[in-house]
């Protein structure tokens, strides 16, 4: 079965970037004649706000979107987490870190490397081989120790629509966090636990989360889950040219009337460099039509590339 899903976590309504991602994802099962599920990612409780979740069901509902199955909540699936981060551990392929993010950019800097900006210190496997007679902090992934296992820190896949990828994670990323010092469960483990739980197939997603295919690869290979074939869509940028998103003061989107609900489907489509379409006259008018026809366009434009 072809399973594709979207992955919103609930910190505010959707806006124009979060429907370009929802939009890719249901177009892309329904070309493959597969079912399209929500899962929304709420581990991260304090960011989560109240009712959000309901909200994001009702914008997608308005824009003909609705999930194939029940919503999953990430809140409520901790033992899933838990449990694989036990047989991790038992592979030894999981370790207690104390490093605070301060002192990892001061080894860092005493390597004499530098930090991208916008990026995270590379971790440099401090708490590796034990925690020094410091608090365990946080759970983190041994890259180093599943490379050598696999017999390379190169992680190689091909994405759908950007093609060919590869990155070193030992040296681009170092050992990753799997459950952080507050008690949350980090999004690489989560949602590779979840995608696998759920079957998931293929994952449509905004091209900012390339980055993250690699680390979820090394996962998945350690727990023994398949790989979903990935594809990440273009990005709708803020007005100063980066991500548009909450955290920039993206707008939610406008759907007040069926013309408003429509324009915004018009521009997500745009987005992905499918047709732009004659709006609607009647108020009544859906969006089967369109979605109809942006279906047909996705299954001539993507599917040829499809693995």
């Amino acid at each position: 079965m072809i399973r594709g899903r979207f992955a919103p976590s609930p910190t505010g309504e959707l806006h124009a970037g979060s429907l370009v991602a929802a939009l890719a994802s249901w177009l892309d099962v329904r070309a493959l004649k597969g079912e399209w599920w929500v899962r929304m990612e709420d581990v991260d409780g304090p960011r989560c706000l109240v009712d959000s979740a309901v909200s994001i069901l009702h914008q997608l509902s308005l824009c003909g979107l609705h999930s194939d199955s029940e919503v999953i909540y990430q809140s409520r699936r901790n033992s899933f987490y838990e449990q694989a981060l036990h047989q991790l551990i038992a592979k030894g392929l999981a370790y207690p870190c104390a490093c605070t993010r301060k002192e990892i950019e001061e080894q860092q800097a005493n390597l004499g490397l530098s930090l991208e900006r916008h990026k995270s210190a590379v971790y440099p496997g401090t708490c590796r081989n034990g925690l020094h007679g410091k608090p365990a902090r946080a759970w983190r992934f041994n890259v180093v120790k599943w490379s050598e296992l696999r017999g390379s820190p190169e992680v190689h896949w091909t994405d759908r629509r950007l093609g060919p990828q590869s990155q070193n994670v030992q040296e681009e990323v170092g050992d990753f966090v799997l459950k952080r010092a507050d008690g949350m469960w980090a999004y690489q483990l989560a949602v590779v636990v979840d995608d696998a739980a759920q079957g998931i197939t293929h994952v449509v997603r905004g091209e900012d989360l390339t980055d993250n295919t690699a680390r979820q690869y090394l996962l998945q290979e350690a727990l023994g889950f398949e790989h979903p074939h990935y594809m990440h869509t273009a990005l709708v940028l803020g007005p100063k040219g980066d991500k548009l998103s909450k955290q920039n003061g993206a707008k939610a989107l406008d759907l007040s009337s069926p013309q408003a609900v429509f324009l915004a489907m018009q521009s997500a489509a745009s987005t992905l460099g499918l047709s732009t379409l004659a709006q609607p006259v009647s108020e009544s008018a859906d969006l089967d039509l369109a979605l109809s026809t942006w279906t047909k366009e996705w299954a001539q434009r993507y599917l040829r590339a499809s693995p």
